[in-house]
Parts: C-alpha cells; sequence; structure tokens
C-alpha cells in the first residue's frame, strides 16, 4: 500500500516522513495566497533533490493555467505533477494537452471530488489522461479539491477503482486518518492512501503532527486489501 503525505513545508520535515516510511512526499508548488502550506518554486525544488532517491515527490499546483504549470514543472521537476484544480477549470482536454507535453518520468495526477454516482463517469473520463487519480472531497468555500478534512462513501470509490483498473491508479484521499484508514482500505481498496488534515497538529492548518504520520503509516501498511 502506498502512503501518500500532505504537505511538507521544509526539507525536515520530509525526510523524517520518508524516515517514518511515507512513500510519497507532498508539496504545495507556487505562493499564489490560495492555500496553507505553499512554497515557492525555489523551495519545492529543494524538497524534490532531498528526496531524489528515498520516495517519490509529489508538487501540488493550484493554478489553472497550463503554462504556469508547465513553468512550475520546469522549475521544480517533481516526480508527480499533482492537479488540485476543479475539474472545470482544468479539463480533460487541458490534462490531455498537459500530459502529452510532460518530460519522460514525470507522471500526471488529478484530484476528483467524490460525491455521488456520477463521479464514476468522470473518474473514467479523467483516466484517459491521467497516471493517478486522486479520489478526494470538495467542500463549498474551499479553493480546489481536496484538504477538507472530510470523508466521502468509499464504496463509490471502490466502483472507481474497479472501473478504472488498468488505465489508472487510485489514491484514496478526503479526510484520512490512522483511526479510519485501515477500514477505507478494504473498503475502497486503493493503489495508495492520502493524508493532509489528518495527520497535521490538531487546530494546525500547516504543521506535522509526526507521530500521527507514523501511525498512519503503521496502519495502511499492515492493514490487507480484500481479494
Amino acid at each position: 500500500m502506498i502512503v501518500q503525505i500532505y504537505a511538507a513545508t521544509s526539507v525536515a520535515d520530509a525526510l523524517k516522513m520518508v524516515d517514518l516510511g511515507v512513500d510519497q512526499v507532498g508539496f504545495v508548488a507556487g505562493d499564489y495566497g490560495e492555500v496553507h502550506a505553499e512554497l515557492t518554486f525555489t523551495a519545492a525544488r529543494e524538497i524534490v533533490a532531498a528526496l531524489r532517491g528515498k520516495a517519490v515527490s509529489s508538487a501540488l499546483t493550484m493554478s489553472t493555467d497550463i503554462a504556469e504549470i508547465q513553468r512550475m514543472i520546469e522549475a521544480v521537476q517533481p516526480d508527480i505533477v499533482h492537479i488540485s484544480s476543479d475539474t472545470d477549470a482544468v479539463g480533460v482536454e487541458a490534462m490531455r494537452k498537459l500530459k502529452e507535453s510532460l518530460p519522460n518520468g514525470i507522471s500526471l495526477m488529478k484530484a476528483l471530488h467524490v460525491d455521488g454516482a456520477e463521479s464514476i463517469a468522470t473518474a473514467l473520463a479523467f483516466a484517459e489522461v491521467s497516471d493517478i487519480l486522486l479520489l478526494d472531497t470538495k467542500v463549498k468555500g474551499f479553493p480546489g479539491v481536496g484538504a477538507t478534512g472530510v470523508t466521502h462513501d468509499w464504496n463509490i470509490s471502490r466502483e472507481i477503482v474497479r472501473q478504472v483498473e488498468g488505465r489508472a491508479k487510485v489514491i484514496l484521499a478526503g479526510g484520512l486518518t490512522p483511526e479510519n484508514v485501515g477500514e477505507a482500505i478494504q473498503i475502497a481498496q486503493p493503489w495508495g492512501v492520502d493524508s493532509n488534515t489528518g495527520t497535521n497538529i490538531v487546530g494546525d492548518p500547516v504543521v506535522k503532527d509526526m507521530a500521527q504520520v507514523a501511525a498512519f503509516v503503521q496502519q495502511a501498511k499492515q492493514t490487507i486489501k480484500a481479494k
């Protein structure tokens, strides 16, 4: 089970996550003033360099401009580009254009809001232009998709996992904590799981609680997916 944790804000935090068994370390690349934990491209690139050979780096961008996203990719050079904007802001054709322009070795991940059976059709469309789908939760008033600390219907996520198999990998996100990640894995059967707010210090939107990160990794790694 792949474990992805957001959001690293320093090289030290990123390397600590690796020591705790995190497979993919995420961070927010671009200081646009939209979300917590934003980093300059230079700071993000330092994390990427520190992770090279140790873990996978995942750069989340809030930008909806393809040229700006490409500028971030060139400057930061992450392993994964995480498109966190709404599906109507960066749609299938924009994702296709972006994917075709990616340098070799860089994967494209799209965050999708899971809300009802209609989410399955959306996931199928984006699976054609993404390497990874991040199934997350959108809440009104929050920019983009994710980082809300809210769960969604894992049974719908399970159906998405089943239908996109062989097209895109699936990471389950949205309100996952050390307490619920095991159940979430058993129900949704994802390739990986993601935590952001669920492994932060309580009441702090940025600072990671490394004890919670360790517990999340342990619970995720020890859960056996159903056959």
